[in-house]
C-alpha cells in the first residue's frame, strides 16, 4: 500500500472523529475550530505538495517557504485546540468554586 494511499485512508476515521465530537455539543467551540482548522490544513497541503513537485521537482518538505507557511498554519489550529481546553477547564473550576461554597445567609 502506498503511503499516497494510507494517507487518504486515514482522512476517514479522522472525519469520523470531526462528526461525533460535533454532534457530542460537549467540545470546546475554540477546539472544534483547532480540529476543523487541522482538516483545512491537509487540505490546503496537498495542493501545496502538488505545487511543489510540479514547479521545484521535489517535495514540499523541501521548499522551506512552502512548507514552513504550511507549518505555521498548523500550528495555529494546535493553538486553537490548546486554547479551547484551556478556557473550558478554567470554566469548569470556576464553576465547580461557585457550587462548592455555600451562600451566606443575609
Amino acid at each position: 500500500m502506498s503511503k499516497e494511499t494510507l494517507f487518504a485512508l486515514s482522512l476517514f476515521p479522522y472525519l469520523g472523529f470531526l462528526w461525533f465530537i460535533t454532534r457530542s455539543g460537549q467540545m470546546p467551540k475554540l477546539a472544534l475550530y483547532g480540529f476543523y482548522g487541522t482538516l483545512v490544513f491537509v487540505a490546503v497541503t496537498i495542493p501545496a505538495g502538488i505545487y511543489a513537485q510540479v514547479h521545484y521537482g521535489t517535495s514540499l518538505a523541501n521548499v522551506d517557504w512552502l512548507h514552513g507557511s504550511a507549518e505555521v498554519f498548523l500550528t495555529l489550529t494546535n493553538i486553537l485546540v490548546v486554547l479551547g481546553f484551556r478556557q473550558a477547564i478554567i470554566e469548569k473550576k470556576q464553576v465547580s468554586k461557585d457550587v462548592s461554597v455555600p451562600a451566606q445567609d443575609i
